[in-house]
């Protein structure tokens, strides 16, 4: 069997690639289309269409198709989605790079609820960055211990401060220096540097990435 090289689409006519994207809107009998399903189904891929319209919405519209919506998806559902991809790449997703696997929803489904994808990174990161001011040691520093835990912040790290956390230590693992943009089958945790147990707080200054295995290792030390 033959190796040969994949097409390459730069000059394919605007009208043969919106003629594709309507015949999988047709086979799927349905009025939109996901990236997912392009890639899957159609002869260009999603990117193609990217490039040459802009986005995929405006690929859509060219298309005389509807926009793809899910009016159920949160903006907390939508940010938590972007954090993961993130955490994943080591480093700020681009528009193409946000669907399966690495991303749970597309970049289109951003841009439909933000406007851009532009508009979308910032709010990420003005959401994460209201965050980053309350969860210090300073930011604590005079409130009162709870009773019950014996402690002023929660055990539980939100995954706010989690990539906080991962963005500080250059999403990877402290301890070994593996990270997932170079090694996918790498899961970083946000470990307790002064365990909860031992009274230590819930704050960035007691808060390390480590990857799960060193994480497990540092567990059978303590």
């Amino acid at each position: 069997m033959k190796y040969q090289l994949e097409e390459y689409h730069r000059n394919v006519p605007d009208d043969e690639l919106l003629a594709d994207l309507k015949r999988v809107a047709t086979e799927l009998n349905k009025d939109s289309v996901t990236r997912d399903q392009q890639d899957e189904r159609g002869r260009f891929h999603s990117a193609t269409f990217f490039r040459r319209f802009g986005s995929w919405f405006k690929a859509l519209e060219k298309a005389g198709l509807q926009e793809t919506r899910n009016l159920n998806i949160t903006e907390e559902e939508l940010f938590q989605d972007l954090e993961e991809t993130w955490i994943k790449l080591g480093r700020q997703p681009r528009y193409e790079e946000m669907c399966a696997p690495l991303s749970k929803f597309s970049s289109g489904t951003y841009e439909n609820r933000f406007g851009t994808w532009r508009k979308a990174l910032e709010k990420f990161v003005n959401y994460i960055n209201n965050e980053e001011n309350i969860c210090s040691e300073e930011a604590i520093r005079n409130l009162e211990i709870e009773p019950s835990t014996r402690h002023k912040t929660k055990r539980t790290i939100n995954w706010r401060l989690r990539f906080i956390v991962n963005r500080r230590d250059y999403f990877k693992c402290k301890a070994c220096g593996r990270a997932p943009a170079t090694d996918p089958s790498i899961i970083l945790h946000v470990d307790h540097i002064k365990p909860w147990a031992n009274g230590g707080e819930t704050v960035l200054e007691n808060l390390q990435t480590l990857c799960s295995i060193c994480n497990i290792g540092k567990s059978d030390l303590e």
